[in-house]
């Protein structure tokens, strides 16, 4: 249910000290112990409210040998925001907008160039926006409201591409799918990362 997805992605940001780290990070890159000591909680409160931002894609995490360093995933936390206001006002604005000539000639350009005429995907692209395109590309195969298990899933991008386990964390990281317990769904359409808002 579409509602569901926009709630649980809320629920990541439904707590103070989350919050308070989110604003911390706004600054710039802080490990947990600077963090815990700003906020006056222990490190360990820090380990647990940073795996939820995480799991929501909201914080980057990078290890510098013993020390874990948080930063923003300034895309996702716009992209997330985007996500709840277009969910909200979809309905009033008549759906999703029909894409322009322009991005319409680009994404076809970016398809016939990463597909085999027999529709197998020659490499992942490594641009943002082509990846974007491509992905959405493939789970646009996939049936919205199924849940597929990830032997499923696995099977599924087999058919397009080998590297099945990229192509499955793409498809989380950048909001395509939603993974509950092993079990992959497709998120509605005004979740997933958007090709026409990258320059």
């Amino acid at each position: 249910m579409q509602l569901d997805k926009v709630v649980n992605y809320h629920k990541a940001l439904a707590d103070p000290t989350r919050i308070k780290i989110l604003i911390l990070l706004a600054d710039g890159e802080l490990n947990g112990q600077v963090l815990a000591k700003k906020l006056g909680v222990t490190p360990a409160t820090i380990t647990h409210h940073a795996a939820k931002l995480r799991e929501a894609s909201l914080i980057k995490e990078r290890r510098d040998k013993n020390t874990i360093f948080f930063s923003l995933n300034h895309y996702f936390l716009k992209n997330n925001a985007d996500a709840t206001i277009n969910l909200i006002y979809r309905a009033s604005e008549g759906g999703t907008s029909m894409l322009d000539e322009q991005q319409q000639r680009i994404k076809e350009s970016v398809i016939k160039n990463f597909f085999t005429a027999e529709g197998k995907l020659k490499s992942i692209p490594v641009q943002l926006k082509k990846k974007l395109i491509v992905l959405e590309h493939l789970v646009s195969e996939l049936e919205l409201g199924r849940k597929y298990s990830e032997p499923e899933i696995n099977a599924f991008i087999k058919n397009y591409h080998e590297d099945f386990a990229t192509i499955r964390r793409e498809f989380i990281m950048h909001q395509f799918m939603f993974r509950e317990n092993d079990i992959y769904e497709l998120n509605p359409q005004e979740m997933w990362a958007k090709w026409e808002k990258l320059t």
